[in-house]
């Protein structure tokens, strides 16, 4: 692993060791204060469980850029405490708790492509595609006068159970694009 030589190095994106666990960088801020030393203030993601943390690097830190790893997988099943899926290459099975892919799991169905994290050659994590498409199998159907008292959205369930809050004029069987990152609607598409 390669040592950052400086605060400077320390940059949004960046994967990092922190206490013997890899983290990824969402947000690095350089502040000099009048007669101190200058520190680097940070927000780290773990890139296992998805914790943030804001962390404060001092000159002389010695801080390690970590290895992160990227494999293409596809998502197989679920049990009660763990996740399933098959490397893309090796062809293997590999599990993941289902506590390190909780942010996924609503948009996660039979044969979803992903990307696989792993961290010293152990898988850590997953990454879904940024958008994907779902369809409405549940969707109740807009009242008049929702749009007057302010009410723009309705709550729609998609083929993975998961509920979306979706526009009013979205019905059952429609195929809506929802960005994984922040489960929010973005477009319904045309089939």
């Amino acid at each position: 692993m390669a040592v950052l030589s400086s605060l400077n190095d320390i940059k949004q994106g960046v994967a990092i060791v922190y206490g013997s666990e890899p983290y990824v960088v969402l947000h690095a801020n350089f502040v000099r204060m009048q007669q101190r030393k200058p520190v680097m203030q940070t927000k780290l993601r773990n890139l296992i469980n998805g914790k943030v943390l804001e962390i404060t690097f001092k000159p002389g830190d010695r801080v390690e850029e970590a290895e992160v790893g990227r494999k293409d997988a596809t998502f197989l099943y679920t049990t009660d405490t763990e996740a399933y899926f098959m490397d893309g290459e090796t062809f293997e099975q590999v599990s993941l708790s289902r506590e390190d892919v909780a942010a996924a799991l609503p948009f996660l169905r039979e044969g979803t492509p992903l990307e696989l994290r792993t961290f010293n050659d152990k898988a850590v994590g997953i990454d879904l595609p940024p958008k994907m498409d779902f369809k409405i199998t549940a969707a109740p159907e807009a009242v008049k006068g929702d749009s007057a008292q302010g009410r723009v959205t309705k709550v729609a369930t998609i083929e993975t159970g998961a509920e979306v809050a979706v526009p009013l004029f979205i019905n059952e069987g429609d195929v809506v694009r929802i960005n994984t990152q922040t489960g929010e609607y973005v477009e319904r598409v045309n089939q």
